[in-house]
């Protein structure tokens, strides 16, 4: 049974893919006409560079269509090229009485491969990539970040709603996100690169303290101003709120960023994302605690309450 729930699986991603391969040429590229933005101008200096090593997860649905617009604009705005891996599902139990279901799949892949690569192309990056067949997709994505040394991994929040439907994140995305070596982008099915301005949340702990230095860099490639926000769910907590919110705009400051922060009460997640609300935010930054092996999961925490219900992209950032 699980053979044959395999394999319906995988016809109807195959069908998928074919048919916005089709689309996407009809309309003369892979996202339609290109919109000109100021975010995508080339970098002013080397130094202003938060990622150097980008790598992009997609299956080459409708639901992944965020992710690959803004890591190529991302790739484009930075003037990097762009790594893209394709998991496919493979179950060599089904696929020994159905073979050309498993080779159908990796071409149907390929393709879209393909028309990703003309997408990058048309924006001046040079994208590579490839398929990888595997019995669980998110351990095919880890094993390509872990490869290929990526800083940044960026890839959809969820794909088909199933009876999991009460999952802020997709189930591969959700374990590829817990295991990354590297910092995680979260984008929504809509979303566009950022262009406007940035949260960053702050609970002054160390992988807290690596979201500042990350989101600085990334507000002074992009000539964005930061918003630094710490929630204190206490009215006696507001003290030690504040000074997060000051040390974190210190460091800021000295990376030669624009940023102002305030203390909300509240849940950290509900704050974050009102604060997010309030601003006009399009990306929030934040950090994500160490797990160890037993524990490499975000379910319940802020950092998955937050990229699960956020408008816009939502940046993860690894605690060193």
């Amino acid at each position: 049974m699980s053979g044959r729930a395999t394999g319906l699986c995988a016809s109807r991603a195959i069908r998928a893919v074919r048919n916005r391969v089709a689309a996407s040429r009809r309309a003369g590229g892979l996202f339609g006409q290109p919109v000109r933005i100021g975010a995508l101008d080339p970098p002013r200096t080397a130094v202003s560079r938060p990622f150097s090593n980008v790598l992009l997860a997609t299956q080459g649905t409708s639901f992944d269509a965020g992710a690959e617009r803004v890591a190529i604009d991302l790739a484009a705005r930075l003037g990097i090229g762009l790594r893209v891996v394709l998991p496919v599902v493979s179950n060599p139990e089904y696929e020994s009485m159905a073979p050309l279901l498993g080779d159908r799949s990796v071409a149907e892949a390929a393709s879209w491969l393909d028309a990703l690569r003309e997408a990058a192309r048309a924006k001046g990056v040079e994208l590579t990539g490839a398929v990888r067949p595997g019995a669980e997709l998110s351990r095919e994505i880890v094993a390509e970040a872990l490869e290929r040394g990526a800083d940044l991994l960026v890839m959809r929040r969820r794909g088909r709603r199933s009876y999991l439907a009460n999952l802020l994140f997709g189930q591969m995305v959700r374990a590829a996100t817990g295991h990354a070596p590297c910092d995680v982008l979260i984008v929504p099915q809509e979303s566009d690169l950022w262009s406007h301005c940035i949260v960053l949340a702050t609970d002054g702990s160390p992988h807290a303290r690596r979201a500042a230095d990350l989101a600085a860099s990334i507000g002074v490639a992009f000539g964005l101003p930061l918003r630094v926000v710490s929630a204190a769910l206490r009215q006696d907590a507001d003290a030690e709120a504040a000074a997060h919110v000051e040390r974190a705009l210190a460091a800021i400051s000295a990376a030669g960023a624009h940023a102002t922060g305030r203390v909300v009460d509240g849940r950290p997640e509900e704050a974050i994302l009102r604060c997010a609300r309030e601003i006009g935010a399009d990306l929030i930054v934040l950090g994500r605690r160490g797990m160890n092996r037993a524990a490499r999961a975000l379910v319940g925490s802020t950092t998955e309450k937050v990229a699960g219900q956020a408008s816009g992209p939502v940046l993860i950032v690894r605690a060193e």
